[in-house]
């Protein structure tokens, strides 16, 4: 039997099926499904487009197209079809990023043309949790961060993410997207650090948060910290809020090259489960 395939933007008519697609891995699409569930199909409100492929006339697969270009639920075929129309529209994200086996292909199928990449990281593992660890206790002093606190939690921010990524936040447009992110994060209740005398020597956020599952990001111990344990005790207590606030799940993905922070997540509870890839640009 041939199958009929096509791809297309979607619109906010067809919110529902692509729910119903994203809330199919609720792990692994936990960034991209906490976007749709707060701002729909609209590009303007999305920050990005929509793409569907459909196969005999049903959703199959998605992609994310905005600041990352994130393959959802992406057969080979499918990944294919995404490839085509990016290769088309001229590369305007940031980064790729998304389960390794998909991203890897879309990686593939673009670098002719998009190439070459500042950096890639090919395996990133996806880490899970749904308790709170039996021998780690969560430090009493990580607490959310107010809002009256922005100048003191946006150096740590900005530190983490120029660690990360390896260029700063604050290029480009000065940091006020950035600063932005950070500032919604805090308004959620969703930042959280451990203040010493003024200074931050741990923070973290819950980035991504669906009622199925959410996802710790921009977990950073001050340099002159590191070696304590603060990292275990510090995302404890993270994981104790987003366990008991947030979600049943709670994810991040991290570097395969950070063994240090994978043993101190395992030691958490965390368990790899799958991995991810992210093709910076």
């Amino acid at each position: 039997m041939l199958m009929q395939t096509t791809t297309r933007v979607l619109d906010p008519g067809d919110l529902g099926a692509a729910l119903a697609v994203l809330e199919s891995e609720p792990v692994a699409n936990a960034f991209v499904t906490s976007r749709v569930q707060v701002a729909g199909l609209d590009p303007w409100r999305l920050g990005g487009e929509m793409w569907g492929w459909y196969e005999n006339g049903r959703l199959r697969s998605l992609c994310y197209s905005g600041a990352n270009l994130v393959p959802i639920c992406a057969t080979p075929e499918a990944v294919r079809a995404f490839a085509d129309r990016a290769r088309r529209a001229g590369r305007r994200c940031s980064s790729i990023v998304g389960p390794a086996e998909s991203a890897g292909l879309l990686w593939r199928l673009l670098e002719p043309s998009w190439g070459p990449a500042r950096e890639v990281r090919a395996h990133q593992p996806l880490m899970v949790t749904e308790s709170m660890p039996d021998d780690t206790t969560p430090d009493p002093f990580v607490r959310r961060i107010r809002k009256d606190e922005m100048e003191v939690i946006m150096p740590a921010c900005v530190a983490m993410f120029t660690e990360e990524v390896g260029v700063s936040p604050l290029a480009g447009d000065g940091g006020l997207l950035y600063q932005a992110r950070v500032a919604e994060l805090v308004g959620a209740g969703r930042a959280f650090a451990r203040i010493d005398d003024g200074k931050v020597v741990f923070k973290a956020e819950i980035g991504a948060a669906t009622p199925q599952a959410c996802q710790i990001q921009g977990v950073w111990v001050d340099p002159e910290f590191r070696g304590r344990g603060l990292s275990e005790t510090g995302m404890a207590a993270v994981l104790r809020y987003a366990l008991a606030d947030v979600a049943p799940v709670v994810s991040l993905y991290v570097n395969d090259y950070n063994t240090a922070a994978r043993a101190a997540y395992r030691r958490v509870g965390f368990r790899e489960v799958g991995a991810f890839m992210s093709v910076l640009f």
